[in-house]
């Protein structure tokens, strides 16, 4: 490991209290060690070529009752062509959503597509999962 540089975090003392029960609950010694394995991952999914050829998930929880929301949604979806190839809906309550998305194509292209889901307004939470078999896609 090179030098250490030491950097402040200002959180919100609920997150910071739920953060701190998960990384107890996953035996990490300290903040540092669990911070520092987040952001491995992160650039462990950055550094997918953007040209490999993969398939993924993008699972969202979103509020339906925002306007144009699920329309938008769907439109994206339908824009981004053979790229989607199903996608589940589910009602968690009055108010939730939770839909998952199955892609395939370029990693650079399905990022782009997730990007812009997830900067929707009303898109509550999201995450894309990339993954590939090694082989090449049909």
């Amino acid at each position: 490991m090179g030098k250490v540089a030491r950097i402040g975090v200002s959180l919100d003392r609920d997150l910071l209290s739920k953060f701190d029960d998960i990384i107890s609950a996953q035996s990490y010694e300290n903040r540092s060690e669990a911070i520092r394995d987040l952001i491995r991952h992160r650039l462990v999914v950055a550094e997918i070529d953007a040209d490999k050829l993969v398939v993924a998930t993008l699972t969202i929880v979103y509020d339906h009752h925002r306007p144009n929301l699920a329309e938008k949604l769907v439109d994206m979806q339908h824009g981004a062509g053979s790229r989607v190839l199903a996608a589940t809906h589910v009602h968690l309550d009055h108010h939730n959503c939770l839909e998952v998305i199955i892609m395939h194509g370029r990693a650079g292209e399905l990022r782009d597509l997730a990007n812009g889901i997830l900067s929707l307004r009303g898109v509550k939470h999201g995450q894309l999962v990339i993954t590939t078999t090694g082989k090449h896609l049909r």
